[in-house]
């Protein structure tokens, strides 16, 4: 079986004409081809702001594309029969289909109700005035354009803990909902960022409501049921209950699929966080690895004052590589989003050639990254930037040197601050690769790949260097590379 290889097929800006479904049914092929085997699809149920929806603002879980709310039929994406379409051509292509699940928040309700609250302090909400009083909130989703179909389930207040609006008075800010879950308090299980990270927006989804976990579980049976489904990304996972998604997944696993992929966006750093977290979920699921992204764009603004040997240090790679999903970017740490941390162009290749060629973590690539992106938006500053994310020439050749080349055991050469190397040395029925790169000048490094090398004539399969290299009697090879850049070597023959 093909070591797996995600890929993030959207971002934040992609465009906005319904025609995403369309482009991954046709790129389905392709991708397989590649060595990519699982696709992360974006949110696909409507959402609040319509056809520009990202899919965060979730509104209808089971609108895909198929009713006439919040002024569109289809989403940012397409139709609901464009979305089955791609999940049966990504299926058909031998490429798993991952669901991006929004769970944690319901936005643009339908009406109103008068609701009791409690102001809690937005940057410590474990501090809760002890004094509750009336207001309106919008928290009735009645889905009027749906009318009851695939689910007659109502949302009112009681499926919520918190909202960040109110009326009569009007005031924003983080109002704890007074109902018969918790007795006024948070939920428990959740990353303890600003006291109590269980708010985040929009109407809070409150998991101790037990019709509300029989809908989220009845919902994620119907859509495996609507299309082909092998795995789910879970949004904002940091402030969902860990008990909530334990039990969750565990259903999922029983009753859709026993081998789905599941990864959490537990936006976290630390690592003892993340290993609460997954003790918490019984090790059922796997993690972003937030730490070695981070590590990656510092070591491309740092260029060659970087030691690369401590390139995983404190990383989810090193620590637990069996949870590790690896990143260069995604949709929120893209150029002008919320947690933007660019790696530079530059060093994207070498990063991608730590996540894709080495034998522990499950890689995911990024749209832009394979394909390039451009887009317009108002920045940080308040000024409105034009952004041209180009694609990376040498990412296909690595995400295809990952599906020929990355097999069998792994040796590591980290003896020099600026250049790395490490060998996969390659099975009885697969070959294997030597890897090297550095941040600063052209370099090269003897490795010795035994007997069985010798006299081998050797590739660099990304072109970055010309000409073969031979390895010598004994079976060592003098690798090298260009200047602030990355190449793979296998045998020619």
């Amino acid at each position: 079986m093909p070591a797996r290889t995600l890929i993030q097929f959207f971002h934040w800006y992609t465009p906005a004409d319904g025609s995403l479904w369309r482009e991954v049914a046709g790129k389905a092929g392709d991708l397989a081809s590649m060595g990519i085997t699982d696709a992360w699809l974006p949110p696909p149920a409507k959402g609040a702001s319509g056809a520009n929806s990202v899919g965060y603002d979730t509104y209808d879980l089971f609108d895909l594309g198929e009713f006439d709310q919040k002024g569109t039929v289809r989403t940012k994406y397409g139709t609901r029969d464009e979305l089955v379409a791609a999940a049966k051509a990504l299926r058909a292509a031998g490429v798993g289909v991952m669901l991006d699940v929004v769970f944690n928040h319901k936005m643009g309700a339908d009406e109103t109700e008068r609701v009791r609250v409690r102001r809690a302090n937005p940057d410590n909400r474990a501090e809760i005035e002890e004094e509750s009083f009336e207001a309106t909130a919008h928290t009735r989703f009645t889905f009027p354009g749906r009318a009851g179909r695939h689910s007659a389930f109502i949302w009112d207040a009681r499926c919520f803990s918190g909202v960040d609006r109110i009326e009569d008075p009007g005031e924003d800010g983080v109002f704890k909902l007074v109902n018969d879950y918790g007795d006024g308090e948070w939920n428990t299980e959740v990353d303890l960022e600003n006291g109590n990270f269980d708010y985040l927006m929009g109407s809070n989804i409150e998991m101790r409501n037990n019709a509300v976990c029989e809908e989220l579980k009845f919902w994620g049976r119907w859509v495996a049921e609507q299309m082909p489904v092998d795995g789910f990304r879970l949004d904002a996972a940091k402030h969902i209950p860990a008990w909530f998604f334990r039990d969750w997944v565990g259903h999922m696993r029983e009753t859709v699929k026993e081998d789905l992929l599941v990864v959490a966006e537990f936006w976290q750093p630390d690592l003892q966080a993340k290993r609460t977290y997954l003790d918490r979920v019984d090790r059922q699921l796997m993690l972003f690895d937030v730490p070695l992204h981070h590590r990656f764009h510092d070591a491309s603004k740092a260029g060659g004052d970087f030691d690369l040997r401590t390139i995983f240090d404190g990383t989810l790679l090193q620590e637990m590589p069996e949870h590790a999903v690896t990143i260069v970017a995604n949709h929120d740490t893209q150029p002008l989003q919320a947690m933007e941390a660019s790696v530079e162009p530059w060093f994207k290749p070498l990063a991608y050639a730590l996540i894709l060629l080495r034998e522990q973590g499950i890689p995911c690539v990024f749209h832009p990254d394979l394909f390039g992106a451009r887009y317009r938006d108002v920045g940080g500053d308040g000024e409105e930037h034009e952004v041209e994310m180009p694609a990376i020439g040498c990412l296909p050749a690595l995400i295809e040197a990952r599906m020929r080349y990355a097999n069998g055991p792994q040796t590591d050469l980290f003896d020099d601050p600026h250049v790395l190397a490490f060998i996969r040395h390659g099975t009885a029925e697969a070959p294997g690769c030597v890897v090297i790169l550095t941040n600063r000048e052209e370099a090269r490094k003897t490795v010795e790949l035994g007997p069985d090398a010798a006299g081998a004539t050797f590739r660099d399969v990304l072109g970055h260097c010309e000409g073969e290299i031979v390895a010598d009697g004994e079976g060592r090879l003098e690798a090298r590379v260009p200047g602030g850049s990355v190449s793979v070597w296998v045998r020619a023959d």
